[in-house]
């Protein structure tokens, strides 16, 4: 899938960085993830050092991606609490816009921020237009997907009462979020999908390392599941 720049958030030049605005986004950030597991604190880091990482070969502002590596996932607490009524995406951006006002952020600046943190998110059909969205987009389905993917799919799925693997229910028709939401069924509606949707060329390569992981463990799991292996 292949994005062109079109109308919206601009990446800002030659703007400087408000002193110390990452530390006080980084405060802030965390304060706001003390809750699920699989979108926690640890996962927001891990998703900043994978942007650390890209947003350098990609060309990104690097100011306006790590606070929205930082500021990301900042509503997810209300998708959780909702069963997934409310965009973690959208009230992100909200939430993320009134911090960064309050701490007299550039308006630019906000506005290449919140465009990272609204279209980091499958849904809505909302595309990421700029560099750094794309490469915060990337970052956070990295951390889906491989080994950690893997792990976080099953923490998920207990976090939500489900049980280890259900071969008995459809994975395409179990519904979200129930105990029929397993590991097993976020690998096969969305994970194993995920190696298709980057966005950047260094996503592609690290995707692809992480997919072939996942792939031959889900192919392992199922033999074991079954006690052939």
């Amino acid at each position: 899938m292949t994005f062109q720049p079109a109308s919206g958030p601009v990446r800002p030049a030659g703007r400087a960085a408000p002193d110390g605005v990452l530390d006080a986004v980084r405060v802030a950030a965390r304060r706001r993830l003390s809750g699920s597991g699989s979108h926690d604190w640890q996962h927001t880091l891990r998703v900043y050092r994978l942007c650390e990482r890209i947003g350098p070969e990609e060309g990104a502002d690097m100011f306006v991606l790590r606070a929205a590596a930082l500021l990301h996932d900042i509503g997810r607490c209300f998708q959780d609490e909702s069963r997934g009524r409310i965009c973690h995406a959208r009230k992100g951006a909200e939430l993320a816009a009134g911090l960064l006002a309050d701490l007299d952020v550039d308006p630019d600046l906000i506005a290449g921020i919140i465009h990272c943190i609204r279209t980091h998110r499958f849904r809505d059909g909302l595309e990421p237009e700029t560099i750094e969205a794309r490469v915060l987009f990337d970052a956070d389905k990295l951390d889906a997907i491989g080994a950690v993917g893997v792990a976080r799919a099953y923490m998920f799925a207990g976090e939500h009462g489900a049980c280890l693997h259900n071969p008995d229910v459809d994975v395409s028709k179990a519904r979200p979020y129930s105990a029929d939401d397993t590991g097993y069924r976020e690998y096969v509606v969305k994970l194993s999908r995920i190696k298709q949707r980057m966005l950047t060329a260094t996503g592609r390569r690290l995707a692809a390392g992480r997919h072939a992981f996942m792939k031959a463990f889900f192919k392992r799991f199922l033999l074991e599941y079954e006690g052939i292996k």
